[in-house]
């Protein structure tokens, strides 16, 4: 951890003991760019809201490297965690871009398919039956989602277009008291793309939500009034 993100740890309210070495063995192993120390507050962040006795819904699987700390979380909260993605890679993944993974590509198709690896990663954790995988585009699955959520963690698509879709199809649904958390949002342009900035910013001016914890580029936001 570095000096920075650990004042900005130091910063965030207590939380919970952390996942046990086996979870945190598999969140490590897993295909992903989460860092430890934002998986952690992550983790906390989810055990405080699986208290509300609701889900805990995630918007971009990949390989499920966050979903394993979201479902156990879930299962020591006796809830469940869902995760929703199309499984065929953000705009970054995709062939000619940084983050691009071939072994994740589908030879018979020739587009990505990360559902696989999720599932396995799944498996390898112990984790199966605490996730419900909402295989899908996050604003189609939003459009047909009805209950109220616990937490709601937006990691999709970084683009506008995406990151305000997710926005807007999820945190409606984030209950009264429950945490809307955002991944990679980035004050300075120079260290990332600003759209998970954007929303983070339009979810403040909205006076729905408050913030309580800032990991690094990690923001947990908790509902304190109505609306978007």
């Amino acid at each position: 951890m570095t000096a920075e993100s650990a004042a900005a740890s130091a910063s965030s309210p207590a939380g919970p003991a952390g996942p046990g070495p086996e979870i945190l063995a598999a969140f490590e192993a897993a295909k992903g760019f989460m860092p430890v120390h934002e998986g952690l507050a992550l983790y906390a962040a989810a055990t405080d809201a699986g208290a509300l006795g609701l889900p805990l819904l995630e918007v971009g699987t990949y390989c499920g490297r966050s979903a394993i700390l979201l479902a156990d979380a879930a299962r020591g909260a006796g809830v469940s965690a869902l995760t929703v993605d199309h499984h065929r890679g953000s705009e970054e993944q995709q062939p000619g871009w940084e983050y691009h993974d071939p072994s994740v590509v589908d030879p018979e198709v020739g587009l990505m398919d990360t559902l696989p690896t999720f599932r396995r990663t799944l498996r390898r954790a112990g984790l199966e039956d605490h996730v419900v995988a909402l295989v899908g585009r996050s604003p189609q699955v939003a459009a047909v989602w009805a209950g109220p959520l616990g937490l709601v963690f937006i990691d999709g698509g970084h683009t506008d277009e995406h990151a305000n879709a997710d926005y807007e199809g999820w945190a409606p649904h984030v209950t009264e008291g429950g945490l809307l958390v955002i991944h990679d949002v980035f004050p300075d342009p120079a260290d990332g793309g600003q759209a998970p900035y954007r929303i983070h910013q339009r979810a403040l001016a909205s006076g729905a939500f408050t913030e309580v914890a800032a990991t690094d580029s990690l923001r947990v936001l908790r509902r304190t009034g109505a609306g978007i």
